[in-house]
């Protein structure tokens, strides 16, 4: 299975993806699932990718096969980043269709986010039959692969002016919360921070499996739920507190 998450705020975009594939308990290997492409001073991007390995790594290729023959649509000559997830999406469609008929099994999806000078930085998902969405003000990041277990920390945490620092601490516990609940989703941990309008590749980090940082950050949080769990309301009070709410309703008019 596979974890990736993109968060776009003021300031910039975050990515965070694992490394982990397997087909099967006894058949577990590790493969960066994100990719960055870019001209200095004129436009990045960062790919993530989830789904069958096979696809993503020919979708792969023939992005980077397209931008060394100098294809005249290719990833650095697109005007905008919309167009961008078209062009991954159709190509992610011709791999999946190229010798399987389109099966279900070969499917993959994909976030493609950076900016293009002239444009505001932005964040896609591309699904598996080509189409895609963006974030908009209410939701400012997009989940591909196992997306619920890490859901919590983000809607809680996240706003539109989270600072990128932020924004990667909620990145890297969303990824902690998913690791700990699905034993197929796991290090090397890789994290990108892009600032806006910087038009440079973004700050770049790896956390290995015997990350003392990734340890440190499981301990506190663990640590610090437990301590919030205890500071809850106690269920013996509900019957008391409940009951006093009712009692404090207006009287129906008849």
């Amino acid at each position: 299975m596979t974890y990736c998450l993109a968060i776009k705020v003021q300031a910039g975009l975050v990515y965070v993806s694992d490394s982990r594939t397997n087909a099967g308990v006894d058949n577990v290997s590790t493969y960066s699932k994100m990719y960055g492409f870019g001209i200095p001073g004129e436009r990045q991007f960062i790919l993530l990718c989830s789904g069958n390995l096979a696809t993503t790594q020919g979708v792969v290729a023939q992005i980077k096969r397209d931008i060394k023959q100098s294809i005249p649509v290719n990833l650095l000559t697109l005007p905008h980043l919309a167009e961008a997830a078209d062009y991954i999406g159709n190509i992610s469609r011709g791999q999946q269709e190229k010798h399987t008929g389109g099966g279900s099994g070969f499917e993959a999806s994909f976030i493609i986010g950076g900016q293009i000078s002239g444009h505001q930085p932005a964040i896609y998902l591309i699904y598996p039959q080509g189409n895609h969405i963006t974030t908009s003000h209410d939701t400012i990041y997009l989940q591909i692969g196992e997306s619920k277990y890490g859901k919590p920390i983000l809607d809680r945490i996240l706003r539109t002016n989270s600072s990128l620092e932020t924004a990667a601490l909620c990145g890297l516990v969303s990824m902690d919360s998913t690791m700990r609940s699905n034993l197929t989703v796991g290090p090397p941990i890789e994290v990108t921070i892009y600032e806006t309008d910087s038009f440079v590749p973004g700050r770049y980090h790896r956390f290995e499996e015997d990350s003392e940082y990734l340890r440190q950050l499981k301990r506190n949080w663990d640590k610090l739920l437990k301590e919030a769990f205890k500071k809850l309301p106690p269920v013996a009070w509900s019957t008391t507190w409940d009951r006093k709410q009712d009692d404090e309703q207006p009287e129906a008019l008849s």
